[in-house]
């Protein structure tokens, strides 16, 4: 922990010390990111940047549940095409149903799900004959 001002120091010089003591002892070193480029140097301002950066790391969506489970969707038929397995595939169509049935015996806030579980035999044949053909 920092020690307090002293009375009688300057705040920016106490700050300046604070920091030069904590560089000399290698704090800074240990952060995460260091000596790595910052990834949104090139990005234009974005006045809600640290909000959105916020969301993501605390795994919140931006999307209303609807639409967000629609996308879950969306992601999970192309991971079923291009599973390693059928049985993965499976899985995975199977994992998303579940979610799209719930979601229909209780309809999440936002606009209208419009979805309807994946009917699994038909995708996983539809990925036989794309392997084929």
């Amino acid at each position: 922990m920092t020690d307090r001002k002293p009375p009688g120091v300057s705040f920016e010089s106490w700050v300046d010390r604070q920091i030069r003591e904590a560089a000399e002892r290698g704090e800074f070193e240990r952060l995460p990111g260091y000596g790595k480029p910052l990834a949104s140097i090139d990005a234009p301002y974005d006045e809600l940047w640290w909000i959105k950066g916020k969301m993501h790391r605390e795994g919140f969506a931006a999307l209303p549940p609807a639409l967000a489970l629609r996308k879950e969707a969306e992601d999970a038929l192309e991971a079923a095409r291009t599973a390693r397995s059928e049985r993965e595939a499976r899985a995975v169509l199977t994992e998303i149903n579940e979610k799209i049935r719930a979601a229909l015996r209780r309809p999440p806030p936002g606009p209208p799900l419009r979805l309807a579980p994946f009917d699994v035999d038909a995708v996983l044949a539809t990925r036989r004959e794309g392997r084929t053909g």
